[in-house]
């Protein structure tokens, strides 16, 4: 699986943060294992009393003993990838969204490789 078609894919809709972040929310959920994907949250007044489920506040996406972060703050975005053994994390590494998602492309490229369901999720993902 090309690294780059991924990467682009992932980029899609990067310039309105909230819809990327829901946007990739939603493409990654459904392309990996049940709580491969974690989300949480920032929900107003306002989200409270219309029902909605709020904005989305961090994003973490863990792939084996990698975990991706994407953390949301007023229109800031900052991404981190952790390396992370039994629920320690071990280091932390800040990066940028463009790095941040490159990473992840990376990370799904190499788990898509090694196994067939990912690979078929993946490619759902794609298409």
């Amino acid at each position: 699986m090309e690294v780059e078609l991924l990467a682009a894919a992932l980029r899609r809709d990067s310039a309105d943060l909230d819809l990327y972040a829901n946007v990739l929310l939603a493409s990654l959920a459904d392309s990996l294992p049940p709580g491969a994907v974690r989300v949480t949250r920032r929900r107003s007044v306002a989200d409270r009393v219309a029902g909605r489920e709020g904005s989305v506040a961090e994003l973490d996406v863990a792939l084996g003993e990698q975990r991706l972060s994407l953390r949301m703050d007023r229109g800031r975005v900052t991404g981190a990838v952790c390396h992370e053994v039994r629920g320690i994390v071990l280091s932390r590494r800040p990066m940028g969204l463009d790095e941040w998602i490159d990473t992840l492309a990376r990370s799904l490229a190499g788990v898509a490789a090694s196994n067939a369901r990912a690979r078929e999720a993946l490619e759902r993902f794609l298409a």
